[in-house]
């Protein structure tokens, strides 16, 4: 089990299929697979053996793909970099990992001149330019490294070191995530199977390929014999070009991505009838935007997937027959879905004991797509994963009596008012259920009577159109008067994501906890 089996594959069933495609270049699988071992021929010159780090700091494109699997081929260790990290962070990423060259596009060139020039990142040898503009003194152009000669895949599989995926680093330090061959095929196979990947699959990569959902849609794509499209990032008008262009036909975005899409006016310029299956995770999705995305785009399944870096990452699968309205399994869709193929998961107590269906806990999840630990973090992985194999994915959730798994929180943002444990996404629910709620998000503020109390903070369509008032009143028809915010802020500007497409609840909170010793009460 090895991630570079499905290269040689697909060249011998599908070589003239396309492999990757994108701007002016399209390759086919049989061209995909010379150019890899070349590829990898030319890292192998640089001086990578087996498992030195490679890292990479570039936007979607198909040389991201090629990068992934010649890494893989000469058997070392991929590095994947948050694109949305300051240099400090970037600088840490790189250190840590020890990564031994680099590849970067015309974006973030400079960035890493500075820090060469500065001596911040002494591990790095060499830099791979991967843009087509002039490559900058001192670093190696991409199509130079296909100029050699193609070797022999390396072989490297099942519990070898394959990938290093960073944690965003928004709690505090990141955490390198170690995945295997293993890890990553598994759970490939999983995709697979739970997403009805197949030779028909055109996919395109508009979520950011350092992100470990991409590149689980990457291996997916791939083990299954489709073909990969690339825009460079998701914006809103290049995805619907995209998609119409190259009749893709599946995707994998963020919550925060389809609420764009589907918001976006221009979606009724293009002709998505093409776009058969959208697949979202990362974050909750508001049930309002799921709707919306349902009645904008009536041609398009979707499927909620649901896991984490350190599960690489999918944990359970919630498809189009869940998405529905009526019937058994109606509403079924503000789950997450039940475990898929190979994977155990149980909600438990603080002890890791497992807790009556429908009462909240911690998921606990085990299988063959576990992470090998947190490099270099020994005591991390300790606490992390028990020795019965079983990780503590931090999330809060409830199981019903079909396996359905409702998420209603990370059990780190919990907010603890007067005693009472309350879960934000339950309350955004309510808040994004009040027409010309763009964004919310809700956190804890500190209070001298109740130690937290809630707090709501809005972005609105059009401004002055709902008042603060209205908000909590609303908020007290719907849920528990413990749950509801005692107070709401507005703001213009878009919520402060990360590059997953999570909103950084940790920025918001730094205002009102500033002058706190403690962070929580």
């Amino acid at each position: 089990m090895y991630i570079t089996q499905s290269l040689k594959r697909n060249a011998q069933l599908y070589p003239k299929k396309i492999a990757s495609s994108f701007l002016e270049r399209t390759f086919t699988w049989e061209d995909s697979l010379k150019r890899i071992s070349k590829l990898a021929s030319g890292i192998k010159k640089l001086g990578i053996n087996l498992e030195d780090r490679v890292a990479i700091l570039a936007h979607n494109s198909d040389r991201y793909f090629e990068f992934i699997y010649s890494v893989s081929w000469v058997g070392g260790v991929f590095v994947p970099i948050n694109t949305r990290l300051a240099p400090p962070e970037i600088q840490f990423w790189i250190n840590d990992s020890e990564s031994k060259i680099i590849f970067v596009d015309s974006n973030f060139s400079s960035i890493i001149e500075s820090l060469l020039k500065e001596n911040k990142i002494p591990s790095i040898e060499k830099v791979v330019y991967i843009s087509d503009d002039t490559t900058p003194e001192n670093m190696i152009k991409y199509e130079d490294l296909l100029e050699n000669e193609a070797i022999e895949d390396e072989m490297r599989g099942y519990d070898d070191l394959a990938g290093i995926f960073y944690t965003g680093g928004t709690t505090g330090r990141s955490k390198g995530v170690m995945l295997s061959h293993t890890n990553m095929i598994i759970n490939a196979f999983n995709g697979a199977v739970s997403g009805d990947f197949g030779p028909h699959s055109r996919w395109l990569h508009a979520a950011p390929m350092f992100h470990i959902a991409d590149c689980a849609g990457l291996f997916g794509v791939s083990q299954a014999g489709g073909s990969h499209f690339f825009i460079p990032g998701f914006v809103p008008k290049l995805f619907f070009e995209a998609v119409s262009k190259n009749k893709i036909n599946e995707t994998i975005l963020v919550p925060t991505m389809v609420n764009m899409a589907v918001n976006d006016p221009e979606i009724r310029n293009y002709d998505l009838t093409c776009l058969k299956k959208i697949m979202y995770g990362a974050s909750p999705m508001p049930e309002p935007v799921i709707v919306k995305a349902m009645e904008m785009l009536p041609n398009c399944t979707f499927y909620h997937a649901y896991g984490q870096t350190e599960c690489a990452p999918l944990l359970t699968f919630s498809g189009p027959e869940t998405h529905v309205f009526e019937g058994p399994l109606a509403y079924k869709f503000k789950s997450c879905g039940q475990a898929v193929p190979g994977v155990e998961l149980k909600i438990a107590d603080d002890n890791g004991d497992e807790v009556k269906r429908g009462e909240v806990g911690e998921i606990y999840a085990r299988g063959p797509n576990i992470m090998l630990g947190y490099w270099k973090q020994e005591e991390l992985t300790k606490k992390a994963i028990s020795k019965d194999g079983w990780m503590k994915t931090g999330d809060g959730a409830k199981m019903d009596q079909d396996g359905y798994i409702f998420i209603v929180d990370r059990v780190k943002d919990m907010i603890i008012s007067g005693g009472e444990n309350i879960y934000s996404t339950e309350v955004e629910n309510a808040i994004y259920q009040i027409s010309g709620i763009v964004e919310c998000a809700v956190i804890g503020i500190p209070d001298e009577k109740w130690g937290e109390v809630v707090h709501a903070i809005v972005r609105l369509k059009d401004q002055n159109s709902i008042t603060e008032k209205e908000i909590i009143e609303h908020c007290h028809k719907n849920i528990a008067g413990f749950k509801c915010p005692k107070s709401v802020s507005f703001r213009t500007d878009p919520m402060p994501i990360s590059g997953a497409g999570k909103i950084l609840k940790t920025d918001l909170r730094k205002p009102f906890w500033k002058d706190q010793a403690k962070q929580v009460n």
